[in-house]
């Protein structure tokens, strides 16, 4: 078996087993996952679903140089009440990258709403993580018939570019390297919260195999790190948000140096309906270093958003 083939049935337990354990989260074989492939405005998108075909959607956005499979628990955790989907956006995971290079606000915008159209969503809530979120954010503004509820986490129209510089440094240094190992120890020194177990394990998805050996992100790293354009998009968001429609929670990882407590509260009081909360012993990426305590935030916020609740049977 290769470093970047998949594990066995029994190896993708024993890692569900592993990652319920360090979270604090019951211990229960988990949800069914289907993994599709679609095709929208001529690109071909992966996507994970979990959950019943007629239960209120959510739609998952993740951060940038991350794919949909970072997810899973949270997914897995919902899926009994919700249709749970993940979208690998495009130029990251298993989706395309684009040919023009355009990961633009637009694009983005339009790849989202084609899929709430082609899948038949019905209003779905998003919940979007840093590059994510700001995607979500664009969609509910721009189509807000469209989404029944918002949740950005670590993100919002005011953050520290200069907090998120690491996250970009340490994706552009390490786009290459021999062995999946060489990764983890890198991740590691980056993230020293995370377990080197875990990490060998989902780092499966974020990577690829060249012609000459070495492994590379699946993140297309052709997208921009221009800050004049990243704030040029903040501030078209500021000018924007008090225009948002939708309930909105915001959430902060305490540990982030990326989203402070002062914007996330900023954020959160620039709308008609919005709110935050603080999840403690969490960085930038909440679903992957307190995925129990950003389940039981979503979960409390869901219930008051009346076209989330799950119908009685």
């Amino acid at each position: 078996m290769s470093d970047t083939s998949p594990l066995s049935p029994l190896d993708e337990a024993a890692y569900h087993r592993l990652r319920t354990q360090l979270s604090g989260l019951p211990d229960r074989p988990p949800r069914p996952m289907a993994s599709h492939h679609i095709v929208l405005r001529g690109m071909r998108f992966h996507y994970l679903e979990w959950g019943a075909p007629d239960a209120p959607p959510l739609l998952f956005l993740h951060g940038g140089g991350q794919t949909c499979h970072t997810w899973e628990l949270v997914c897995d955790a919902l899926a009994d009440r919700y249709r749970c989907l993940a979208l690998d956006q495009r130029g990251h995971g298993d989706s395309e990258w684009s040919y023009e290079s355009d990961y633009s606000p637009q694009a983005h915008l339009g790849d989202i709403a084609a899929f709430i159209d082609a899948l038949g969503l019905a209003r779905p809530a998003i919940v979007g993580m840093s590059m994510g979120a700001l995607n979500g954010l664009h969609v509910a503004l721009s189509r807000p018939e469209t989404v029944s509820a918002l949740v950005t986490v670590d993100a919002g129209p005011w953050i520290s570019i200069a907090g998120a510089g690491p996250i970009r440094d340490f994706m552009r240094t390490v786009s290459t390297l021999d062995q999946l190992d060489d990764f983890v120890a890198t991740a590691l020194r980056f993230n020293p919260q995370r377990d080197a177990r875990l990490l060998r394990r989902s780092l499966l998805h974020n990577l690829r195999r060249r012609a000459d050996g070495r492994l590379m992100w699946k993140t297309d790293l052709r997208q921009t790190t221009d800050l004049a354009v990243i704030e040029s998009w903040m501030t078209s968001l500021r000018d924007r948000v008090a225009a948002l429609a939708c309930p909105l929670l915001v959430v902060r990882g305490g540990n982030s140096d990326v989203l402070s407590d002062g914007d996330a509260e900023r954020f959160a009081a620039a709308v008609p309906d919005g709110r935050w909360v603080r999840i403690d012993s969490a960085g930038h990426a909440v679903q992957g270093d307190q995925p129990k305590a950003l389940i039981a935030a979503l979960e409390t916020f869901l219930d008051t958003v009346p076209q989330c609740t799950p119908r009685v049977s």
